[in-house]
């Protein structure tokens, strides 16, 4: 559906990879264009997650760089309770991704 308009990487990693891999973007002036904690889903009870990132990299953007650190830091301490996405049963998992996929779809029609 974005395929035209925006440029699409899927990387098949955990909650945390993803964060990990906005963060080296962001640090090479990449900007964050959606909050990586968004939705309701704590980070621990979800595997799916979805970013907006900035497509050309500019200046070191400060704010970026401290909420993906935040964020990186929270989602650590939600791992570290419990991770509740192992064994999810197919159904569950097709729910998710409709979750996450509501979610940054809202963020892509606040980016236009």
């Amino acid at each position: 559906m974005y395929q035209n308009r925006k440029f699409l990487l899927y990387l098949d990693g955990s909650y945390l990879e993803v964060l990990y891999y906005a963060r080296d973007q962001i640090h090479k002036g990449h900007e964050l264009l959606s909050h990586p904690l968004s939705g309701s889903i704590k980070p621990n009870e979800t595997p799916y997650k979805s970013l907006l990132i900035s497509r050309k990299a500019k200046s070191l953007n400060y704010q970026s760089v401290t909420m993906i650190e935040d964020s990186i830091e929270t989602t650590k301490k939600f791992f570290s309770i419990q991770d509740r996405t192992q064994g999810l049963r197919q159904d569950l998992l097709s729910d998710f991704q409709e979750i996450d996929y509501h979610l940054i779809k809202g963020a892509l029609e606040s980016a236009k």
